[in-house]
């Protein structure tokens, strides 16, 4: 996934597999893992939520059809980025 992300040019990249935590789920028993993505990169810079979303799902290509089941995803650009950062601080 990681090497496919990669495309995006990411600045920042943190990706959790919670799949344990959905042991039993019916995703969890075809193979399907649960995911929460944190990707922060130029490529979202003034792009609409559902934009980035589409292109992290085209980074990820038929990874979306088995490997993974379901996918949590915050994508900011850097400027979001810093800027949250500074909120939390």
């Amino acid at each position: 996934m990681r090497q496919r992300l990669a495309a995006l040019a990411p600045t920042r990249l943190e990706l959790i597999d919670d799949s344990a935590r959905h042991a039993g789920h019916a995703g969890a028993r075809s193979g399907g893992g649960h995911y929460h993505l944190l990707i922060v990169a130029e490529a979202f810079a003034g792009q609409p939520r559902l934009r980035r979303h589409r292109l992290v799902h085209e980074a990820l290509g038929e990874l979306l059809h088995g490997r993974i089941h379901a996918l949590s995803v915050q994508a900011l650009s850097p400027q979001e980025a810093s800027s949250a950062a500074k909120l939390t601080v």
